[in-house]
Order: C-alpha cells, then sequence, then structure tokens
C-alpha cells in the first residue's frame, strides 16, 4: 500500500519504471509479508487470514496478477502464429463462459486432484488462481479491442524505424492501446474487487463473510445493520478511489493530445 501511495506522486522520477517493478514484484512481496517469518514477524498460515485483509489480497493482487496475463492473452489471440492465436482464443472463451462461482468449485475441488499424491494447495491459493486466470480473460478481450484501435500506420512507423516486435508493443502499440481502454479496464477492476465476495461460498471469510458470521453470532445480535453498513462504505470508498485514479489518468491523456 505504501509503494501504492508512492506511484500515484505523479512528478516522482522514473514512475513509469517504479510502477512496472510495483506490478511484477509487488504481489510476490506482499504474500510474502503477509506469511511473516521475516522483519520480526510471525508466521502466518493463509488458512488463517480474513476479513478485509482477504478482501484487499483477493481484489488487489487479483487485479496486478490478471493484468499482465492478459496482456498476453490479447496479443496472443492477434498472434500471426496459428497455434498461438488458437490456444489464446480457446482460453478466453471457455474462461469467459463459465461463472465465477463454478471458477472458483473448479479451483478448490479439481485443482488438489491434479497435483501429485500427498501434495496439498491452501484453499486461499486456489481462490486466488482461479480469480487471476477468470479476471485475465475478460481483461485479455478489453485489450485486444484497445489493440485494434491502433492505426496500421503506427505499426508501419514501428517497423520502419527496426523496432523488433517486443520493442514495438512495449514503446508504441501498448501504452496506446491500454490509455484507449482505460475506462473499461477500470470498470473490469471494479467489478473483479466487487465479485472478491463470492470466495465466501468456497470458504474463505473476506471482510463480508466476517460481518456475516458477526451477524449470526448471539453477542452481537440486532448490530448487523451497521456491520453491512460498514462493509457497503469500505467497498464504496476503494471502489470510489479506483475511479477517481482511472479518470485523473484520462484527463492527463487528454492534455497531453490536446498539447500535441
Amino acid at each position: 500500500m505504501a509503494a501504492i501511495v508512492v506511484y500515484l506522486w505523479k512528478t516522482m522520477p522514473r514512475r513509469q519504471l517504479f510502477g512496472s517493478v510495483l506490478i511484477v514484484l509487488g504481489p510476490f512481496f506482499t504474500l510474502a509479508a503477509l506469511h511473516g517469518g521475516f522483519f520480526g514477524l510471525r508466521f502466518v498460515a493463509a488458512n488463517q487470514w480474513g476479513g478485509l485483509l482477504v478482501t484487499l489480497v483477493v481484489g488487489g493482487l487479483g487485479i496486478l496478477l490478471s493484468l499482465p496475463i492478459g496482456v498476453l492473452l490479447a496479443l496472443g489471440r492477434r498472434s500471426n502464429m496459428p497455434l498461438i492465436r488458437i490456444l489464446s482464443t480457446i482460453y478466453i472463451e471457455v474462461w469467459r463462459g463459465v461463472p465465477l462461482l463454478g471458477v472458483l468449485f473448479m479451483a478448490t475441488l479439481l485443482l488438489p486432484l491434479m497435483l501429485p499424491a500427498g501434495s496439498t494447495v491452501p484453499l486461499f491459493y486456489a481462490v486466488m488462481a482461479g480469480i487471476i486466470l477468470y479476471a485475465a480473460a475478460y481483461l485479455a478481450e478489453v485489450i485486444r479491442g484497445g489493440l485494434l484501435s491502433i492505426g496500421r500506420l503506427q505499426f508501419e512507423a514501428a517497423d520502419a524505424l527496426g523496432f523488433g516486435y517486443w520493442n514495438k508493443m512495449r514503446t508504441i502499440i501498448l501504452p496506446q492501446a491500454l490509455s484507449n481502454v482505460l475506462p473499461a479496464m477500470v470498470g473490469i477492476f471494479i467489478a473483479l474487487f466487487k465479485s472478491s465476495t463470492i470466495v465466501l461460498v468456497v470458504g474463505v471469510f473476506d471482510l463480508l463473510g466476517i460481518v456475516q458470521n458477526a451477524a449470526q453470532n448471539p453477542d452481537w445480535a440486532g448490530f448487523f445493520t451497521e456491520g453491512y453498513l460498514f462493509v457497503g462504505l469500505v467497498f464504496w470508498v476503494i471502489c470510489y478511489s479506483v475511479s477517481m485514479f482511472g479518470q485523473s489518468h484520462e484527463r492527463g491523456r487528454n492534455r497531453r493530445n490536446h498539447d500535441v
């Protein structure tokens, strides 16, 4: 969270590089810190996590980790290599054609069966994997729409300058494509964050799940209204902040286009 706050500093030197490192390394450092075992922190197994922590990790890391997968799938669906294009298309259409609840049940029930005998996977990680792979399919189609919005002259100009495929995509095509579909991506991010509450069905207790458990506790009888209002306020603040962040980037892009 501290790194995200630093990234919001618009005049920060090498801001784009910092953001790329944050996307790549941030999730793994976050999971390592949550487990504990260093910096004097006590080790805490993933099956003991709950409440707001689970909501933030499932929603936040789900967004961060699904974005690069979605980019690769979008590029794969537009690839000139038939095998990669077919595999990417099958992945996207299959994952978009099943409900999220079904994905979570498959992740929690079928994934352990695919592992070697004696191996176990924490329920939290199985749920995270299902959400990430599910969200990546939706992001891939949005990003593919952004790629289709880029004129052929952009590709031809990059080829004329001698840019390789990955260099062309990284420096010219993808920045424009992602900028063009930023509002749609923000919408998917917000929907994914709100949909994270469904993990309660498979036994992962997020913020909403903790409030529901408290509402059934006789010691908290009569206070369920305050609990649900608090959950609604937390989700509204987070989703509204994400929306404002996307609008800020969109206004910055419009100013740059106007200057050009």
